[in-house]
């Protein structure tokens, strides 16, 4: 990989993704894009750029070679412990019996699965109008998404009392698959956050969670403002354990660890929420 294919990738991940892609990472960049070359038979970085400055097909496969998916079930706990012990039972006041929740960048899906499974017993489908919208820009990621097939490993610190409700193991023991009950709650679909979106709002909660990393502050920017559109007045963001919005946005009052609201929501600040964890 020359300098110039380097600098060329990285000129086209920000433009298509608004990733960074700074020096220290163009290992990681070959090791990635190298399995694409053999792939399509290319010899070198030179005829790969080339390629995928010509095939407007090959941008799909370009962004989900260099696109990071960590995540598993119930990650960050907090968030999901203030979910249920602080949000639902302000949610379940609500007169409109109406809740509206994006996975922004749900990636194999664990979040939003964790999502449904924390709100699932509290809104039951025959008396409330519930829906989680799970939106990744890796479409790879997001066939397994909606499939919700997972390695038994992966469920092994799942409380028994989500395992035995939401969760069953397939007929190797390997796997399991989550029901039906919870997969129906979610919507998946690709999105690139730089892009339109489609969707109206407003949501009642939002989870963006360590995706900000990846983005220069413009690009937080706009995204952050474009989230505080898309909450209603009283909605929640949550966002990763190394991210703020300190010199990001001035619309959000931080709330607790990583969770935010908007302006004016007529809440309190809970500098050190006090609440039991007990997910993980």
């Amino acid at each position: 990989m020359t300098k110039a294919d380097f600098e060329f990738i990285r000129s086209l991940a920000y433009e298509n993704t608004g990733i960074v892609l700074p020096e220290r990472k163009k290992h990681m960049v070959y090791s990635r894009l190298s399995r694409r070359l053999r792939q399509l038979n290319l010899k070198d970085f030179t005829q790969y750029c080339s390629f995928v400055s010509n095939t407007p097909d090959e941008r799909i496969h370009f962004i989900n070679a260099l696109t990071t998916n960590l995540t598993a079930f119930f990650r960050e706990g907090h968030h999901f412990d203030y979910l249920e012990q602080v949000v639902i039972p302000e949610w379940q006041r609500k007169s409109k019996k109406r809740l509206r929740v994006w996975s922004s960048a749900c990636s194999t899906g664990e979040e939003p699965y964790s999502i449904a499974m924390t709100l699932e017993k509290h809104f039951p489908i025959s008396q409330w109008d519930l829906k989680i919208l799970a939106t990744d820009l890796d479409t790879n990621v997001l066939e397994k998404a909606s499939i919700g097939n997972y390695s038994r490993d992966s469920v092994t610190n799942l409380p028994a009392r989500y395992l035995d409700k939401y969760v069953r193991h397939t007929a190797d023991n390997q796997h399991i698959q989550m029901r039906s009950n919870i997969q129906k709650m979610i919507h998946f679909k690709q999105l690139n956050l730089l892009e339109k979106w489609p969707m109206n709002g407003p949501f009642d909660a939002i989870f963006c969670r360590n995706v900000l990393i990846y983005f220069d502050n413009e690009t937080k920017q706009k995204i952050i403002a474009k989230f505080r559109k898309m909450l209603s007045p009283q909605g929640y963001l949550f966002i990763g354990h190394s991210e703020t919005l300190v010199n990001i946005s001035e619309e959000f009052d931080l709330i607790g660890q990583t969770i935010y609201r908007p302006l004016g929501h007529g809440g309190k600040k809970l500098a050190k929420p006090k609440f039991s964890a007990h997910h993980l």
